[in-house]
């Protein structure tokens, strides 16, 4: 027999496959090789072959590996991590695959980067342009790009210098080494319960062993320094750490503090990076060198070579859970993750989901808790605002006591923020005269309008027009009006009631990267801006001193829809913008603007009652066995064709499972019915916590012969209900 060897491919709609070992090759689990495919060369791993099954071909068929591929082999644990999030949220086991080999250019080896500098030489022709360029990019080393914008001139004039001699061609290594951390550069200063904690986590990386540690402190008690303690300790001990934050862009003053604790930034993953610089941190985390990395949820399936500790920033988030391609929760596989690679994870957050308490409660997880800020500073005091007896002015959207508030802070000289997790001017546009709403074409939803680009928007698929003149349905003109407020509404309100104040927008369209969140940041910190209006961007991980007000335009607005999460995320969110006040030496104050403020969430708020709120809340999924008391999971079905998607939703209703433990709602139109121009209808099943659900799926999916036009979305876990 031939020597044989199974392949787990990265090839949509493909298992594993068998291949001829050839013997120039010497292949072991884990080995990232190219096989042919057809007339093509793909990627793959080779798999144990008793953990995957494949279809069983005769030696004479079998076609021969081409080529093993010059990059470190996938790791046991990070392949037992690949079976376990295909098995758990029902993906095929190659898109998993391809979120670990996400980058194609990393697995061709070592490479060169070519820049430029300058010689010194003068050119024969030295024209006042050259002169003034050669001054400009002197002592300066880049790429013909980097030095025609530092020199003010066009690319051809810096080729003219190259070919002139003035400009030197300069290979390098793509591989540049990365700053490694000093886990000794500055010791912070503990206070004795930050001290008690850090002791914990610091023991638990010594042990080298699986520890999922929920580190629950309120907001500016310190969290980030306390697990920095447990960062150091792996980096003494030659180890690699993983940090996953909500969001990237908002990690400047994260960086920050790291800088300052460790005496270099650590390296960063995201998807703003450039390809080469990708490939640069895909090789770094493989190959061990990256000491420390921080990204959002996809640095998750990095292949790290030596993993010593995992941190979840602000665990409660739910933007860990990805909701397009594999829907995996971050927060959950990066617990997965640890118990594989048999290290600690840290789960850090001043708001910990339901479903952390509970495992909490169970004895699964070990609680540190910081329950005082740091410094002495204390909790802002928090008040709602009762929108039926204390109403804005018709057309306005803040009321008079937190206008007044507003006021007395500006004359003071303290610095104050307005939260509204609505981006734009206004979620609606409507037409007056026969009252159609402005649609997008794409998607069941209204467009948004945004008055700082001149833009009608779609948030679900990105589409976007320019205002019409007239309406789209009656053509008349001039009636067409926004309704509701966005932030940019709420801004346009301050400057007409504040025009001295200064304003800045904090959202996904103006904070679009860390170096707009570290501006942001600068300009806080040097008093330049008065007024921070933001979105749920502004509730996470910004330390600024000198806000001492904050106001929560619409406190109701996430309590509408009838989600499963709807209570615990509006607490979590409003708990934690205000925890942005009085973080310095003066106290804070937070005014929540609400319509019902007897509402047992804004006492829980006003009151800082989050054990009798999430007490409340847990009860309640527990009395109805919805997670996590219960398995829930989501089939969307959806295609172009709208009788195509319902037909298969309908086919799949009827195939539906008839078990104990299990009932099946649906199919019917989701509340998103329409979405990038696919019609959706939604099936949801819920299941007892005992019952195989994983199995129970792919059994009911396999018995039901789907169109090829037709797509069948598996959540399992679904945090998104639309």
């Amino acid at each position: 027999m031939k020597p044989r060897v199974r392949v787990l491919v990265l090839q949509h709609g493909l298992g594993v496959l068998d291949y001829a070992v050839p013997d120039r090759l010497n292949l072991a689990p884990g080995d990232v090789v190219e096989v042919p495919l057809g007339p093509r060369y793909v990627v793959g791993v080779v798999w144990e072959a008793e953990r995957l099954a494949a279809k069983n071909v005769p030696d004479a068929k079998l076609r021969a590996v081409a080529a093993k591929l010059p990059v470190w082999p996938l790791t046991p644990a990070m392949r037992r991590l690949v079976e376990w999030v295909a098995d758990y949220y029902v993906a095929p086991p190659a898109a998993v695959l391809r979120m670990a080999l996400s980058v194609s250019a990393a697995l061709t080896g070592g490479k060169t980067l070519v820049e430029y500098r300058p010689t010194g030489a003068a050119p024969a022709r030295l024209t006042p342009q050259r002169t003034a360029a050669l001054e400009a990019i002197a002592g300066r080393q880049g790429t013909v790009r980097d030095l025609a914008r530092w020199g003010e001139v066009s690319d051809g004039v810096v080729r003219g210098l190259v070919a002139c001699g003035a400009v030197e061609r300069v290979e390098l290594s793509a591989d540049a080494p990365l700053p490694v951390p000093d886990p000794d550069h500055h010791a912070p200063r503990l206070e004795a319960a930050q001290a008690e904690a850090a002791a914990a986590l610091v023991a638990d990386v010594d042990a080298r062993a699986f520890a999922p540690t929920l580190l629950d402190g309120v907001t500016g008690s310190g969290k980030t320094e306390v697990y920095f303690e447990a960062v150091a300790t792996a980096l003494r001990l030659g180890r690699q750490v993983l940090v996953l934050v909500p969001e990237i862009a908002l990690t400047a003053p994260w960086l920050g503090r790291f800088a300052a604790r460790f005496g270099c930034p650590p390296v960063a993953w995201h998807s703003d990076l450039k390809s080469n610089q990708r490939r640069r941190v895909w090789r770094a985390a493989a190959s061990g060198e990256a000491k420390v990395l921080v990204g959002a949820r996809s640095a998750l399936f990095l292949p790290f070579a030596d993993l010593g500790l995992i941190v979840v920033d602000e665990a409660h988030e739910t933007s860990f859970k990805q909701e397009e391609g594999v829907h995996y929760h971050a927060r959950d596989v990066a617990v997965v993750r640890a118990r594989f690679e048999d290290i600690p994870v840290i789960l850090a957050t001043a708001t910990p989901a339901i479903e952390t308490r509970v495992q909490v409660e169970r004895g699964r997880y070990k609680a540190l808790v910081l329950p005082a800020r740091f410094g002495g500073a204390e909790l802002p005091v928090i008040r709602a605002v009762d929108l039926r007896t204390t109403p804005p002015e018709r057309g306005h959207w803040l009321s008079p006591p937190l206008v007044a508030e507003l006021q007395a802070n500006l004359t003071a000289g303290e610095q104050s923020l307005l939260f509204l997790n609505r981006r734009g001017y206004a979620p609606l546009t409507l037409c007056r005269a026969c009252g159609e709403r402005v649609e997008c074409p794409q998607c069941t939803a209204w467009l948004v309008e945004h008055r700082l680009t001149r833009r009608l928007l779609c948030h679900h698929c990105g589409f976007t027009t320019p205002p019409p003149p007239a309406c789209p349905k009656c053509a008349a003109p001039g009636m067409l009006v926004p309704c509701g407020p966005g932030v940019e509404r709420v801004a346009e309100e301050v400057a007409r009631i504040l025009p001295e104040a200064r304003v800045a927008l904090v959202t996904s369209d103006t904070i679009t990267s860390p170096t707009r969140a570290t501006a942001l940041v600068a300009a806080m910190d040097a008093r330049e801006i008065d007024i921070l209006i933001g979105t749920q961007m502004v509730t996470k991980g910004y330390h600024f001193p000198g806000l001492t007000l904050v106001g929560v335009v619409d406190a109701d607005l996430g309590l509408a829809g009838g989600d499963l999460r709807a209570g615990e995320r509006t607490f979590q969110q409003i708990a934690q913008v205000s925890g942005r006040a009085g973080r310095g030496d003066r106290p804070g104050r937070v005014l929540l603007q609400t319509h019902q403020p007897e509402a047992r969430i804004m006492q829980a708020l006003v009151n800082y009652d989050a054990e009798g709120f999430f007490a409340a809340e847990t009860a309640q999924r527990r009395a109805v066995a919805a997670p996590p008391f219960g398995r829930w999971a989501a089939l969307v079905v959806s295609s172009e064709d709208e009788a195509a998607a319902v037909a298969a939703a309908r086919a799949l209703g009827r195939a539906a499972p008839q078990l104990a433990g299990l009932s099946v709602l649906g199919p019917a139109p989701a509340p998103l019915a329409m979405l990038r121009g696919r019609h959706r209808q939604r099936l949801l099943v819920q299941a007892r916590r005992s019952l195989e659900l994983q199995d129970v799926l792919r059994d009911w999916l396999g018995r039901v012969e789907v169109p090829s036009s037709v797509r069948v979305t598996v959540d399992v876990d679904p945090y998104s209900f639309m």
